[in-house]
C-alpha cells in the first residue's frame, strides 16, 4: 500500500522556497550596503591621507617663506595657482597632467570620490581656502590666498600674500579641503576654491547636479586639512548651511564670524 503526501504539500513548499529566497534577497542587500560603506570609507580615508600631505608641504612652505600661498600669481606668459606652488616647492607630484584634459589628477591631486561630469576636463577635486567668507565683489580677503580677491582679469592679483603671524587660530583655520564652492544649501564642485558665498547654482553644466555630488563623494561630509596641518571631516551641512560662530569663524583668519558676509 503506497502512502500519499497531503495535498497542500506542493504549496507549503513554494511557501518555505519563497521565503527563503526573500531572506537571501535581504542579506544580500545587507551585505551591498555594508560593502558600499566600507569602499566610501576606504576612500574617505585615501582622502584624507592626500589631504594631511597638502598640509605637511603647506607647513614646510610657511616655515620657509612665512607666508602662505598665494591663490594665483601672473606672469607674462604663464599663470600659476598655488596648487601648482606647492608642487614645485614642497610636492613631487604635478597637480596637472601636461596636456589636456587634466584629470584625474596624478597622485595625491585626486581624490578617488571625486567624479568627473561629462565635458568638464577643468575639474579640481581640491580646493584653497583662499578667501574665506569674503564675496567675488569685495576689496579684501579673509582667506589664505593673498590680501585682494582673484578678479576676472588675468592681469588682476591676491598680492600681498598673507603673513604667518596674520592667521589667528592656526588649529581653528581651514586651509585646504574637496574643490567646494557655495552657501545656504548649495554647493559647486570642481573648483579649486574651498569657498563660503553666495549666489551659486547648480543648475547650469557642467555643475549641475553638482550639490547631489557633493554630498555623495564622502556620504555628507567633506575633508579638510587646518593650517596647523589636523585633518577633519566636518559635515557639508556645518560648512555650507550653519551660521553658529563656531561654523563660520573657521574660514576667516581673523576667527571672527563675520555674519554680514552670509547675504548679498
Amino acid at each position: 500500500m503506497t502512502s500519499q503526501r497531503p495535498n497542500n504539500y506542493s504549496a507549503f513548499t513554494l511557501v518555505e522556497l519563497l521565503v527563503v529566497i526573500a531572506i537571501i534577497a535581504i542579506l544580500a542587500a545587507l551585505l551591498l550596503a555594508a560593502l558600499n560603506r566600507g569602499v566610501g570609507m576606504a576612500r574617505r580615508i585615501h582622502c584624507v591621507n592626500n589631504e594631511r600631505q597638502f598640509g605637511h608641504a603647506m607647513q614646510m612652505f610657511v616655515a620657509d617663506n612665512h607666508f602662505y600661498p598665494l591663490v594665483a600669481i601672473t606672469y607674462p606668459d604663464r599663470y600659476v595657482g598655488w596648487e601648482n606652488t606647492l608642487s614645485h616647492s614642497e610636492l613631487d607630484v604635478p597637480a596637472h597632467k601636461e596636456k589636456p584634459p587634466n584629470y584625474p589628477r596624478p597622485g595625491i591631486w585626486h581624490c578617488p570620490s571625486a567624479y568627473l561630469p561629462r565635458g568638464f576636463d577643468g575639474y579640481a577635486d581640491y580646493g584653497y581656502n583662499s578667501y574665506g567668507m569674503s564675496a567675488r565683489t569685495d576689496t579684501n580677503s579673509l582667506g589664505l590666498g593673498g590680501h585682494h580677491i582673484w578678479g576676472p582679469g588675468f592681469m588682476d592679483s591676491p598680492a600681498p600674500p598673507i603673513n604667518e603671524s596674520e592667521i589667528a587660530s592656526p588649529s581653528e583655520m581651514m586651509a585646504i579641503g574637496d574643490g567646494f564652492k557655495g552657501g545656504n544649501g548649495v554647493i559647486q564642485d570642481g573648483w579649486p576654491y574651498l569657498w563660503r558665498t553666495y549666489g551659486v547654482q547648480d543648475n547650469t553644466p557642467p555643475y549641475l547636479g553638482s550639490t547631489k555630488r557633493a554630498y555623495a563623494r564622502h556620504q555628507g561630509k567633506t575633508n579638510v586639512v587646518f593650517c596647523d596641518g589636523h585633518v577633519e571631516s566636518p559635515a557639508l551641512k556645518f560648512l555650507f548651511e550653519d551660521t553658529s560662530d563656531a561654523a563660520l569663524v573657521r574660514w576667516n583668519r581673523d576667527h571672527l564670524p563675520h555674519r554680514e558676509k552670509l547675504l548679498p
